[in-house]
This record gives structure tokens, sequence and C-alpha cells, in this order.
């Protein structure tokens, strides 16, 4: 799975239509909304589609047809997203009627090819599963585990000074793996 990270856009333009595309994650979806529909108030359709991953790592998505013929929009959209498998991301077509009807199955091609043209001029990431883990340690280990933690890819998200430093860790279990392997050979903790 892959999702995106930054905003990317592009536009395509048939028979005078014009096909505005906004890719991003899903977290900047409401946003982008709101500053697309006051950046395009002559609009005809904003049709959205996002799919993102629940507490319990289920994808959740939806897609908007946004007045145009039922399931000629959104539903390409969204088959477009689910067939690049995408996750925690969220596209919007700003569409503006050039005049010309372009029928069902033009609408489908058309929505279809404007996401597609978007994602080929995005930068994709890979998914990866985040844990969060509490590291509870004593003062005078706090410099050797600090340079231990900068060589792996954990982050340290907040430092708790108490009887002892907790350090709030940030990774995917990989990473955990490396740096526990790190502290077992180095003999600093018993357990992460």
């Amino acid at each position: 799975m892959q999702f995106i990270e930054s905003e990317y856009t592009d536009t395509l333009e048939i028979k005078k239509s014009k096909f505005i595309t906004y890719i991003t994650s899903y977290d900047k979806f409401d946003c982008l909304m709101k500053r697309l529909k006051e950046e395009h108030p002559k609009a005809r359709h904003f049709v959205y589609a996002y799919r993102f991953l629940n507490n319990f790592d289920q994808i959740v998505e939806n897609s908007s047809d946004d007045g145009e013929p039922k399931g000629t929009s959104g539903k390409p959209t969204l088959s477009v997203l689910s067939g690049s498998s995408l996750i925690n991301t969220a596209v919007i077509v700003v569409r503006y009627f050039g005049g010309t009807r372009l029928g069902t199955g033009g609408l489908v091609k058309a929505y279809s090819d404007a996401v597609n043209l978007v994602l080929k001029s995005s930068i994709l990431k890979d998914y990866v599963k985040l844990e969060y883990k509490k590291l509870f340690i004593e003062y005078s280990q706090l410099s050797q585990i600090e340079y231990l933690i900068s060589n792996v890819d954990v982050k340290i998200i907040d430092k708790i000074f108490s009887e002892k430093i907790c350090l709030k860790l940030e990774a995917s279990r990989e990473e955990y793996d490396k740096l526990s392997s790190e502290l077992f050979r180095d003999n600093i903790l018993e357990d992460l």
C-alpha cells in the first residue's frame, strides 16, 4: 500500500471541459475542499474520493458524484485510488463544464484519466504502520540511547523526566527490532 503526503495538481481538458485534479493526504481533505470552493466559485462540480485506514486497520472509502450522473465520476475516481492501492489519500476533481455533454462513458473515462494524470506527477510513499512505545531508562543511559536511536529510523516524540526518563517512541516494528538488537548487543537494556 502507498499514500500521498503532499498536495499535487494537474489539469485535463476534454471538449472544452476542464478537469482540475488535486490529490493530497486524507487528513487535509476538508481544508482542501473548503479552499477549492473558495478558489473556484464558478466550477460546476467538486467530485471527490478518499480511502483511509481506521483505528482497526480497516480501509474506509467514500466518493461523491456532486451532481454528475450517478456512478459516472465519484466511483471511477475511487476506482483509480483503489486500483493504485492508495490509502490515507484523498482526491478532488474540480470540473468546469465546457458546453459539450460527454455522455456517461465519456464522463467515466474523463474522471479516471484526470486522476491517473495527477498520479503520474505525484510522489507516492510506501505505507508503514507505526507503533508507539515507551522506553524507561536511567539518566546515565540517556546520551548513549539517544545515539543508538539516531542510527535507526526511530523517532523520539517526547521525553518525560521523573525517577527515570521515559522516552516516547514512534517507529515501525522492523525499526524497533533493529533498536532492540542494538540495545541487547551493547547490554544496555534487557527488553524493549
